[in-house]
């Protein structure tokens, strides 16, 4: 059973910084592509980075120069570092797994990020 669980949401202040986390179980972690998503109060979900099995990895241009994606392999983890945070920030994070070549996604249930004064 594939389960994917974030951590690491949190209320923070404008210009400050979070990592989140995505735990990923019964996937082969190392031929999937991950991604970071994120939905705020009446937007539409927006994708905000990725990373392909080779490493490749993109961002929103919303978010460039202040987030970064990686993984662990050996830990079926991919975390997103997100600094000088802003308010237009706030919104549940989820991340999701494809495997490569596959058209099925696998979502987390997601984490909440609140960035205010």
């Amino acid at each position: 059973q594939v389960q994917l669980v974030e951590s690491g949401g949190d209320l923070v202040q404008p210009g400050g910084s979070l990592r989140l986390s995505c735990a990923a179980s019964g996937i082969t972690f190392s031929i999937y592509n991950m991604a970071w998503y994120r939905q705020a109060p009446g937007k539409q979900r927006e994708l905000v980075a990725s990373i392909i099995s080779g490493g490749i990895r993109r961002y929103a241009d919303s978010v460039k120069g202040r987030f970064t994606i990686s993984r662990d392999i050996p830990k079926n983890t991919v975390f997103l570092q997100m600094n000088s945070l802003k308010p237009e920030d706030t919104a549940v994070y989820c991340c999701k797994g494809r495997r490569n070549g596959a058209s099925l996604d696998y979502w987390g249930q997601g984490t909440q990020v609140t960035v205010s004064s």
